[in-house]
């Protein structure tokens, strides 16, 4: 039996809605997602299976510029993620429409000819009118890419996007599929749970730590009823560290309970989640460190 199967790679700026859509289509959470720049940090594959196709997406950091070791590993990311890939879909948000950035991805793919599509995201913050007025406006891409506006929060036209995608994906046989049809990601337990917590980090945090922060976890023990995590919480500076514990603690505590919930709910068992917090100047310049938080710019 024949099937369509690939590596679709996904681009946009940085809250385009990369990791929201990700994880709507393959109904796991593989990806954080908050409202801040630099949520996503490394490229994470979501495996998509049904009876007819595997689709190996890969989440990619949000496309910026900036120079600390951290940043330089983004950035090789997303060119090592792109440059493995069958098709390429660029999201971008209709509230902020389609800008020179996007132009040049657009036109550096056609010319590299591999297949774009252009995913208009966040469509149920809109009307249909003012979708419709934002395809009409950008009609003349259609000859370089598909245009598919979708909405991840509501689960709007998701279906249209693969459909889309498979068409444009390889024919293979069935045993030469990349993954096992029950795995949906690549990445480790210890990864994911790592990123719930900082997630958490980043909601509860709001501004007050600008991406000055990584999570490591540190111990991992399965009992018969019960799941023990230690993860340590790494920060640059005092200050952020203050900020983190909160007056007696109550900061910490509140991003280890909301960490928690949903960890159990990945788990599916109950979980005694301890957190710790250590200051680390310069952290995302330390590449021994970079490379204990799997950012490892020398594999890439």
């Amino acid at each position: 039996m024949k099937i369509k199967c690939g590596f679709v790679c996904l681009l946009g700026k940085p809250n385009t809605g990369k990791s929201s859509l990700i994880n709507a289509l393959i109904k796991e959470k593989v990806s954080i997602v908050s409202p801040k720049q630099q949520t996503t940090r490394n490229n994470i594959l979501g495996v998509y299976n049904d009876a007819n196709s595997q689709i190996v997406f890969i989440d990619t950091p949000g496309l910026n510029a900036k120079n600390s070791g951290l940043d330089n590993f983004m950035q090789k990311s997303v060119k090592g993620a792109t440059e493995g890939a069958n098709i390429v879909v660029l999201c971008v948000d209709i509230l902020n429409g389609i800008g020179k950035k996007e132009l040049d991805i657009i036109n550096n793919y056609n010319d590299k000819k591999i297949p774009v599509i252009l995913a208009v995201t966040k469509i149920d913050l809109v009307s249909r009118e003012q979708v419709f007025i934002f395809l009409n406006k950008n009609a003349n891409l259609v000859s370089k890419c598909e245009l598919v506006p979708i909405s991840s929060l509501k689960h709007k036209n998701l279906d249209v996007l693969l459909d889309v995608i498979k068409r444009y994906l390889p024919e293979v046989d069935e045993k030469e599929r990349y993954f096992e049809e029950d795995e949906y990601t690549d990445k480790s337990l210890n990864f994911i749970i790592a990123e719930y917590i900082r997630e958490c980090l980043l909601y509860k945090l709001k501004d007050e730590i600008p991406h000055g922060v990584a999570v490591l976890v540190e111990s991992f023990k399965e009992e018969q009823t019960l799941t023990n995590i230690d993860a340590l919480i790494v920060c640059d500076k005092d200050t952020h560290k203050a900020i983190i514990l909160g007056k007696n603690g109550s900061m910490l505590k509140s991003i280890g309970h909301d960490a928690r919930v949903n960890i159990q709910k990945l788990l599916h068992t109950k979980v005694n989640l301890n957190l710790f917090v250590k200051v680390k100047p310069n952290w995302k310049n330390n590449l021994e460190f970079l490379n204990s938080l799997g950012y490892n710019i020398n594999e890439i």
